[in-house]
């Protein structure tokens, strides 16, 4: 998976208020951790994931029809690493 680093993207950084466990923060700041950098990070993800599965779920028809239709008429062509027919 391609990352981009804050050195690849300059990106303007938004103060917020956030309410976060007390048994976390006390553990984060126990082993160093930025706790901004931990967040950001964890929101990034929370994103992608939301976004693929809204992607999905827009698609779904389209994937549905698409894999009926595989299943029925077969692949134009046969995938190199399908061995099963030679």
């Amino acid at each position: 998976m391609i990352t981009n680093t804050d050195a690849e993207i300059k990106v303007r950084r938004k103060p917020v208020t956030l309410t976060i466990r007390e048994d976390i923060m006390r553990d984060a700041k126990s082993l160093s951790l930025n706790a901004s950098k931990a967040a950001e990070a964890g929101i990034a993800e929370a994103l992608r994931k939301a976004r693929g599965e809204r992607w999905l779920a827009e698609n779904r028809d389209a994937i549905l029809a698409y894999n009926t239709e595989i299943e029925a008429r077969g692949v134009a062509i046969q995938p190199l690493w399908d061995e099963s027919d030679r």
